[in-house]
This record gives structure tokens, C-alpha cells and sequence, in this order.
């Protein structure tokens, strides 16, 4: 799972261009979204629906689910183990 959380990370930062952040930087536990965490918007959002679609053939049709598979690292590197097709 580590590994798996390592590159989304990496991802995540490649994707979103944050340029000054280090997959180390950020916390597996911490929000991704919000001022407590990497203070992602909805339009990184997007940008994070269609990485795992791309990525993981990973398809979200309800933006709600989002919310909870976006919630942190963990969150989202568990989702993308159970549903990946790629």
C-alpha cells in the first residue's frame, strides 16, 4: 500500500503542477482539501477524477463519492486498490 500511496503522490503533485511540494510533504493522514490540509479546490478535483480514470480506469459517476475517496492519501490510494482495472 505504501508504494501504491508513494506514486499517487507523485501523481497528484505532477498533475495539480505543485511544484514546491515533495511526495514526503505530505501527510498520508492529512486532508487533501481545505486549509488544513494541501488546500485543493474543486477544480483539482476534477483534475484527480480524471488522473484515476486515465491512470486506473477508475470511472466516478457521482461527484459525491469524490469526497470520501478524496479525503486523504490513505483514502484515496485504498480506493484505487479495490476498484482499479488497470
Amino acid at each position: 500500500m505504501n508504494e501504491l500511496i508513494d506514486k499517487l503522490k507523485q501523481e497528484l503533485i505532477e498533475v495539480l503542477n505543485l511544484e514546491e511540494v515533495q511526495p514526503a510533504d505530505i501527510d498520508n493522514n492529512a486532508p487533501l482539501f481545505g486549509d488544513d490540509g494541501l488546500g485543493l479546490d474543486s477544480i483539482d478535483a476534477l483534475e484527480l477524477i480524471v488522473l484515476l480514470e486515465k491512470n486506473y480506469g477508475i470511472k466516478l459517476n457521482d461527484p459525491k463519492e469524490g469526497r470520501e475517496i478524496f479525503k486523504n492519501m490513505t483514502t484515496m490510494a485504498e480506493y484505487v486498490s479495490q476498484h482499479r482495472t488497470k
